[in-house]
């Protein structure tokens, strides 16, 4: 992948720009979530075929994940992963609230859920008559 050459405009479409970086797979689902809300630019709304620059802010919603990233380089075609993940900079909070997300969901998939409260006089109970209880006894 080749950076932009000086000659042209120091700018290019967003959709393009956001399929480049592979962010998304093809240029289609790149406007589609443009249009449907997923992609602020500079913190607003935008459409696909404004055009973007370098050091401008993207906040980028995939599923349940909210990435904020800053645009370092453009690129005129789509290349490697490694070459498309130096077209950006994710900032430190977003990778946090990224990796706080995922060790979530490996806690609630392997069955550990956080109570929103606190247990009550009776769970409390019921959990200690667990604790006590002989496994062994009730075969």
């Amino acid at each position: 992948m080749r950076p932009m050459s000086e000659g042209r405009s120091q700018g290019m479409r967003l959709d393009r720009w956001l399929w480049a970086a592979r962010f998304f797979k093809t240029r289609s689902l790149a406007k589609a979530a443009i249009e449907g809300g997923k992609v602020h630019l500079d913190g607003q709304r935008t459409k696909p075929a404004k055009e973007v620059h370098i050091g401008q802010a993207l906040e980028i919603r995939r599923g349940d994940t909210l990435q904020t990233i800053v645009i370092a380089t453009l690129a005129e075609h789509r290349g490697p992963a490694k070459v498309a993940q130096g077209l950006y900079e994710e900032k430190v909070d977003s990778i946090e609230a990224r990796q706080l997300l995922a060790s979530k969901r490996r806690m609630e998939k392997a069955g550990l859920t956080v109570p929103s409260t606190k247990p009550s006089k009776r769970d409390r109970r019921e959990l200690a008559k667990l604790k006590t209880q002989n496994p062994a006894s009730d075969v």
